[in-house]
């Protein structure tokens, strides 16, 4: 007929020529299903380093200072002495408060011949000076400087200059137990000793307000760990309110500077000495009131300590910084904290098909929902441990990242701005 007969192709020829068309999609899903496990050993990894260094720094760490203070605690020698003493406050436009403070001071049990009070107003413009100045014949000397430049210029025209052999730091708006200055200096009875920071006691006031509640059990923590801390060795920084320093040990800090009552005993321990609290010498202030005076008081703290690591690098160097494992765990971890509850939350939220993540998750939302109630109850006078604590949390980190950007784009200033409501 002409037409040549077509050859047929073996059956398994043609299940060959399938099978070859059909292995990719195999292959695919297969590249898939284990391209999804490496995104699940990915978040699992995530979740259980940032659990772990945030479960160390605000568990493990305090946990580790507790039990080495008990273990090797070092306690000053301490005895009865009376050195001569020279008080210095740098002060701005505290018309309000100068009368009072300086009431304050020239009240405490200390030998009058022994102690001096020397007020550095920083450009105030409000009759600072004049009303300090009443108190010259009780021993008051008074400072007025022509501009504003900041309290670390203040510190560094005055602490070299002072009588005193020992200098003691403090502000305007704090007051001091009359036995608080004794205390203060006793522990520099001990050569070792080069800073001895007093104890920052904070009241919620009447109100009782959750802000002002959650931030007298944060600060409650915070000195707990300061009192291992100084137990066993040295503390890292000092409480603004009241510390005091032997005089020669003071190296002038930048006129910038945020945080003198971190560099200036850093600096004293970076020499050799010993800086400890002494929870006898107290001061006592006002927890903030609301959230936004908390917030910027707290925004301005992270700015400093970030310029601090900036300006300071041999803070973080295990070789240089004697405190190294204090600075690290106490400071610098801490300043990753939002880092790390936002990659715990965003891990576990992945992982939320698995029971033991969903359950993570389902601690975290608990958590930040009571943060949203403690928000939501800020302005109201009935206290709640449970709505407080979670909220201040919340908003102490939320001051890191603000603190941050501030620092970075060097927005934040030396000069302090008083809240408008104390």
């Amino acid at each position: 007929m002409g037409c040549r007969r077509r050859r047929r192709r073996p059956a398994h020829a043609d299940r060959g020529h399938h099978d070859h068309r059909r292995r990719p999609h195999h292959v695919g899903a297969r590249h898939g299903h284990q391209r999804q496990e490496e995104i699940e050993v990915v978040d699992e990894t995530v979740f259980a380093l940032s659990l772990l260094l945030l479960t160390y720094t605000y568990l493990g760490y305090p946990a580790l200072a507790w039990a080495r203070a008990a273990l090797q605690p070092r306690p000053p020698r301490a005895w009865g002495i009376e050195p001569d003493v020279t008080v210095v406050l740098a002060v701005h436009d505290e018309a309000e408060r100068i009368t009072r403070r300086l009431e304050n001071l020239l009240a405490l049990e200390y030998p009058r011949d022994r102690l001096d009070i020397v007020v550095g107003s920083d450009g105030s413009t409000d009759g600072t000076a004049d009303l300090a100045r009443a108190f010259e014949s009780h021993g008051v000397s008074v400072v007025a400087f022509g501009s504003r430049r900041g309290k670390p210029a203040v510190l560094n025209d005055l602490v070299p200059k002072a009588r005193g052999a020992i200098v003691v730091l403090a502000d305007a708006r704090q007051r001091f137990e009359p036995a608080a200055l004794r205390a203060l200096v006793a522990p520099f009875a001990d050569p070792e000793i080069g800073a001895v920071s007093g104890e920052l006691m904070l009241t919620a006031g009447e109100d009782g307000t959750p802000v002002g509640e959650g931030v007298g059990f944060y600060w409650r923590y915070e000195k707990f760990i300061r009192c291992q801390e100084s137990r066993a060795a040295s503390t890292p920084g000092a409480t603004g309110a009241i510390y005091a320093i032997r005089r020669e040990l003071f190296e002038a800090i930048p006129d910038d500077t945020i945080l003198d009552d971190v560099l200036i005993p850093l600096r004293i321990v970076r020499r050799g000495y010993r800086v400890v609290l002494e929870p006898r010498a107290r001061a006592w202030d006002r927890a903030a009131a609301t959230g936004h005076q908390e917030f910027t008081r707290k925004v301005r703290t992270i700015a400093g300590k970030f310029q601090l690591f900036t300006r300071e690098p041999w803070l973080l160097s295990p070789w240089h910084n004697p405190l190294w494992p204090q600075t690290v765990s106490r400071i610098a971890l801490r300043l990753l904290g939002p880092v790390l509850l936002v990659t715990a939350l965003g891990a576990s939220a992945r992982l939320a098909a698995q029971p033991l993540y969903a359950a993570m998750l389902g601690v975290q939302l608990l958590f930040y929902g009571a943060a949203l109630g403690g928000y939501l109850a800020r302005g109201a006078r009935r206290r709640s441990r449970w709505l407080s604590v979670p909220y201040v949390f919340c908003l102490l980190h939320c001051a890191i990242v603000a603190g941050f950007v501030r620092f970075i784009t060097g927005r934040q200033r030396v000069t302090w701005e008083k809240a408008t409501a104390r």
